[in-house]
């Protein structure tokens, strides 16, 4: 077996758009949506490689290569098989902090189990060449709890500056109640080592009739997730049943309340629980979103692309089919504009480029990769 390096040249693009580009307005100026890549089959998750090269997973259960200009590669071999069903397939896909060293990369999808799905997390090594693939595939990390038949079974990851990995599982849908006990991974964020055990310092270490990975519980359907550069602190952002989509700053052993607290309703009407959106012992949101947008993918801005965005989290919307931005002060969202209302596409990921541009997945049976620069 031969590794074929990258390139290793960085990404600088122009950032300028073409007269074919659809434009939208914003409040830093005109925008426009350029289109990457199309064809995808609901893509779910975009990591970019040193080059400015992206690897993008299709929830049906394929990872490709993607170039800047759009190629894309065969699927990579070696891909587990998933459970592909309603929400459930191949989900995120993360490039180790070490990749240039080792080639590794970390993929979270639904694993078959019982009829179902499960939440497994595997690394392996990047092979790239005419017939790229994944290599030394390891199974690192398996949910424990009732399988999901395809409902609220989100799955992002991202990797601390200590190398511990942090992962959020979906509550199931129907098991919801066990998002409040630790026995199980359901409704949590766990953290686990790049080789799948718990750290020594994890909060529920040694206590009696709870599982060692547990970070935070208390969660519904997590599919955002994403380390705030200006303080290092780790923020989450959720699906809410009807309404109480949530963004929360997620914190060791801290209790979210799903589902005894919530500012949404369930799909019937009914109260959530008591019918409160907090209570003692929960740590509540800092933002919302009643009714629900149905948020997915989420990225701080820090580029010079787009100076007025700069400092702004962004968030995608399958339901409502925009783009959020959120103006930030300290910890509090104060302000939230809404763009690419006229897309009509459900967004699923949002990364910022190493070009300083915004990329986006849109979930589709035709899904693209868009890239948002300034209007030319």
């Amino acid at each position: 077996m031969r590794f074929v390096l990258a390139l290793g040249a960085v990404f600088i693009a122009s950032g300028l758009a073409t007269a074919a580009d659809p434009t939208f307005p914003s409040s830093a100026g005109s925008v426009s949506v350029q289109t990457v890549a199309s064809g995808l089959v609901h893509p779910w998750s975009l990591a970019f490689l040193p080059d400015g090269r992206m690897l993008v997973t299709e929830r049906p259960g394929r990872i490709r290569i993607v170039t800047r200009t759009g190629q894309m590669s065969a699927a990579l071999g070696n891909v587990p098989s998933v459970y592909a069903q309603s929400q459930a397939g191949l989900m995120d896909v993360l490039l180790a902090r070490d990749f240039d060293n080792t080639h590794t990369i970390f993929v979270c999808y639904a694993e078959p189990a019982d009829g179902g799905g499960r939440i497994a997390v595997l690394h392996a090594r990047l092979i790239e060449g005419e017939t790229p693939r994944l290599d030394d595939t390891t199974v690192i990390f398996r949910q424990k709890g009732p399988v999901s038949r395809g409902l609220n079974i989100g799955c992002r990851m991202v990797q601390s500056p200590d190398g511990n990995l942090f992962v959020t599982l979906g509550d199931h849908f129907a098991p919801k109640e066990l998002a409040q006990k630790l026995d199980n991974h359901i409704g949590k964020i766990v953290r686990i080592t790049p080789d799948g055990t718990a750290p020594a310092d994890n909060p529920f270490i040694g206590k009696q009739d709870a599982l060692p990975e547990i970070w935070a519980f208390g969660l519904r359907n997590a599919q955002g997730l994403a380390f705030n550069p200006a303080d290092g602190k780790l923020w989450e952002q959720e699906h809410g049943p009807m309404g109480g989509d949530e963004i929360n700053i997620i914190e060791k052993g801290r209790n979210y309340g799903w589902p005894r607290v919530s500012y949404g309703v369930n799909y019937d009407g009914t109260p959530v629980g008591n019918g409160k959106a907090t209570m003692d012992g929960v740590t509540d949101p800092i933002w919302h979103w009643t009714p629900s947008i149905a948020p997915s993918g989420m990225a701080f801005y820090t580029g010079d692309l787009i100076p007025g965005w700069k400092g702004s989290l962004f968030n995608g919307a399958l339901k409502f089919e925009l783009l959020s931005r959120l103006e930030l002060k300290g910890e509090k969202a104060v302000k939230e504009e809404r763009l690419l209302k006229n897309l009509h596409e459900r967004i699923r990921d949002v990364r910022q480029g190493p070009d300083g541009a915004l990329y986006l997945l849109t979930d589709n049976s035709s899904g693209r990769i868009l890239r948002i620069v300034p209007a030319k």
